[in-house]
């Protein structure tokens, strides 16, 4: 799966999830209260599946309908719902 018109918005949101990662590492090592580090791993596991979302709604609408049209749509569907169920 490519990410076609929206990859400097997922590139973007990576960026913030991958700085948050770093955060919370500090707050680790740091020995900062479980609760605050709970909160930060929901904010990224929210970020996540917002990237996520994007990713599966640009496949859907670029890569699967082009392979409706060319008459490979069962086969694209297929791939879809595996790589849904890997995600689930």
């Amino acid at each position: 799966m490519s990410v076609h018109r929206k990859s400097e918005a997922v590139l973007r949101r990576l960026a913030r999830v991958e700085g948050h990662i770093r955060g919370i590492a500090k707050m680790v090592q740091e020995n900062r209260d479980c609760p605050t580090i709970l909160l930060q791993i929901a904010a990224v596991q929210s970020a996540l599946d917002k990237i996520t979302e994007i990713i599966l709604e640009d496949h859907i609408e670029t890569c699967v309908a082009k392979a409706i049209r060319e008459g490979r749509g069962e086969k694209a569907v297929q791939e879809l719902k595996e790589a849904i169920a890997r995600l689930l």
